[in-house]
């Protein structure tokens, strides 16, 4: 982005960028740059999201797969993402820019079969809340444990769980995977 367009430039609001994600192929694009070391080819980019999309190999692609994909990208979808700020498109070669680092805190990516995190922090907020409520009713048998170990043990299980959210979220954004999602 040149100066000019930098002073140009304004950031796309929340909804923008949700409109912005709420595309597929829009998607691949952002997660096949993120997995490139430098710029993308626009052929090299229709054939992954191709490949994607038709849950086939670039190999196995036919070229009608291939041509509908690119005619896509090329007059529709990269323009969208240039506009907004996310990629640098000069007619061949994609790139993602600085501005689409701040996409991560719309993917929050949930894998198959796991629930959302607020849901699994609610739950154990709950059941540390029904076991000090014992401790301090004297319903929880203390002997083993006193009253400061099992404040402690809540303290632990919030930060194990802390540390184990913080590792699946970086290995599950949207670049990071193999796939995308």
């Amino acid at each position: 982005m040149s100066l000019t367009d930098q002073r140009k430039y304004t950031p796309p609001e929340k909804d923008e960028l949700y409109d912005l994600l709420s595309n597929h192929r829009r998607r691949y694009v952002i997660h096949f740059c993120k997995r490139a070391d430098g710029p993308l080819t626009l052929s090299d980019l229709a054939e992954k999201v191709a490949a994607r999309e038709q849950d086939k190999t670039v190999a196995e692609l036919t070229s009608t797969e291939r041509k509908r994909v690119y005619t896509s990208l090329q007059q529709t979808h990269l323009n969208r993402l240039a506009d907004a700020g996310m990629i640098d498109y000069d007619g061949d070669e994609v790139e993602l820019t600085d501005e689409a680092a701040q996409l991560d805190v719309y993917l929050d990516v949930v894998p198959e079969g796991s629930i959302p995190w607020g849901v699994y922090y609610l739950g154990l907020s709950g059941l540390s809340a029904v076991v000090l409520a014992g401790v301090w009713v004297d319903v929880v048998p203390t002997g083993f444990l006193p009253d400061l170990g099992w404040a402690a043990l809540i303290l632990a299980a919030f930060s194990i769980s802390a540390v184990v959210q913080v590792v699946q979220s970086r290995r599950y954004r949207l670049g990071e995977m193999d796939e995308p999602p």
